[in-house]
C-alpha cells in the first residue's frame, strides 16, 4: 500500500506531458520490421519518442508533417529510395539524418554525406553503437543552433571566405561557393581555427561529434574537394596539408 509521502512522489500528469514535450523525436524510415523494432527498442529505452515508417514515401511524409529532431534514414528502402528521400528532405529541412545502410563502397558513404546526411552507420550494426551516433549528432547540432544565435556568431570571415551561418551559405571574394553540408561544416571548423592545425580526430569530432576511425579516408576525401573549390573561386593556399599533423586554414 502506498503512504502519503510515496504519493507525493508520483508525477503529476501535467508533468508527464511537459516531460513528454521536451523529449526528442526519432522518425525511423526502415522496411525490415525486425530490425525498425530493434531501433526503436532502444530509442524508447534511451527517453526518445519514436515515429516509424516502412517505405520511403511514408517516410518523406512523416518527415515533413511531424518535424522530427532526427530521422534514422535506410538507403535501400521500397517507394523511394533512401538517397531521393535524403534530397528532398534537404531542398526544404536541416533536420539531421543517420543514414543506415548495407552498401560497403566508399563512394555510396560519400554520396549520402554530400547529399546532406549527418552521419552514416553500416549494417549489421551495434545499436549501442546507433545510440550514441543519434545522441552524438544532436548534441553536434544543438551547438551549431547556440553558437549562431550568439550575439557576433553569426557571421565567420577569415582569407577571403565568409559563412553566414544564419543563412547556411558560403561566399569566396564575394561571389556564392556551392558547398556539400559535409564541405560546410569543415569550412566552419576551419574558420573558427584559422591559423591553427586541427587534426583529423578534431575534424571528425567538430563534424560528426564523435571520433570514429572508420572516417579517416572520407575526411580527407571531403577536404581535397573543399580545397578544390576554394582554390576555383580564386582563393589559393589557404588550406594547407600539415604532414603528420592534419590540416590549418591559413586566414591571414
Amino acid at each position: 500500500m502506498l503512504t502519503a509521502a510515496a504519493t507525493l512522489t508520483r508525477p503529476s500528469p501535467k508533468g508527464r506531458m511537459n516531460e513528454a514535450a521536451t523529449r526528442p523525436t526519432v522518425l525511423i524510415v526502415e522496411d525490415d520490421p525486425t530490425v525498425a523494432q530493434l531501433i526503436r527498442l532502444y530509442l524508447v529505452r534511451d527517453g526518445y519518442d519514436v515515429l516509424t515508417a516502412g517505405d520511403g514515401e511514408e517516410g518523406l511524409r512523416l518527415a515533413q508533417e511531424k518535424d522530427p529532431s532526427l530521422v534514422i534514414l535506410d538507403l535501400s528502402l521500397p517507394k523511394m529510395d533512401g538517397i531521393e528521400v535524403c534530397r528532398r528532405l534537404r531542398a526544404g529541412s536541416q533536420v539531421p539524418i543517420v543514414m543506415v545502410t548495407a552498401r560497403v563502397e566508399e563512394d555510396d558513404r560519400l554520396g549520402g554525406l554530400d547529399l546532406g546526411a549527418d552521419d552514416y552507420v553500416m549494417k549489421p550494426f551495434s545499436p549501442r553503437e546507433l545510440m550514441a551516433r543519434v545522441r552524438a549528432v544532436l548534441r553536434r547540432t544543438a551547438r551549431e543552433a547556440a553558437a549562431a544565435s550568439s550575439p557576433g556568431q553569426s557571421r565567420l570571415t577569415a582569407g577571403g571566405l565568409v559563412v553566414d551561418l544564419d543563412a547556411h551559405s558560403a561566399t569566396a571574394g564575394g561571389k556564392p561557393l556551392p558547398l556539400t553540408p559535409t564541405e560546410y561544416r569543415i569550412l566552419i571548423g576551419f574558420l573558427r581555427a584559422a591559423g591553427r592545425v586541427l587534426t583529423r580526430d578534431q575534424i571528425i569530432e567538430s563534424v560528426f561529434g564523435y571520433d570514429f576511425e572508420g572516417l579517416d579516408r572520407t575526411v580527407d576525401t571531403h577536404i581535397s574537394n573543399l580545397r578544390k573549390k576554394v582554390e576555383a573561386a580564386g582563393i589559393e593556399n589557404r588550406i594547407k596539408t600539415i604532414y603528420g599533423s592534419g590540416y590549418r586554414f591559413d586566414g591571414a
